[in-house]
């Protein structure tokens, strides 16, 4: 791995990591840290896009309604490859898995990330495609 590809995967992780950490303990201020704005998410045929970091924190109770409701507990990072990378914007393939108290697996799904530098010199989750099934993807869309 050459060392700009090895610095892009470092920066990428640590932001995919911030994220989930954020997203476990249901720490809005946390998950909003590691995007960048405006944020877009393709799921189940739904493209749903957050402005801004205060929409972001207001949809989360309604998500973390939704995913008590389906049993989540908590979600593990499986793997995260990155595809492609620049100097601003780096494509990471990764699976995840949400899982219920006991650990067993609720929904394992991959999806692709895209991370960007923002004008602020800012790492975060710009682009989310994802082939998660679950409502909590799309705020509860469930038609495109």
């Amino acid at each position: 791995m050459t060392k700009q590809l090895n610095d892009h995967y470092e920066t990428a992780k640590r932001v995919v990591e911030s994220y989930i950490e954020g997203f476990n303990n249901r720490d809005m201020q946390g998950m909003a840290d590691a995007f960048n704005f405006p944020h877009v998410r393709l799921a189940k045929g739904n493209f749903v896009t957050i402005p801004d970091a205060q929409s972001l924190i207001a949809s989360q109770q309604k998500v973390t309604a939704m995913l008590r409701d389906e049993g989540w507990h908590h979600t593990t990072l499986e793997t995260l490859e990155v595809v492609q990378a620049g100097p601003d914007k780096v494509h990471a393939a990764l699976q995840f898995t949400r899982r219920k108290e006991d650990d067993s697996i609720l929904h394992a799904f991959e999806t692709l990330w895209i991370v960007t530098r923002n004008a602020s010199d800012h790492w975060g989750i710009q682009f989310r495609s994802s082939y998660l099934l679950s409502d909590a993807a799309t705020l509860g869309r469930t038609t495109p």
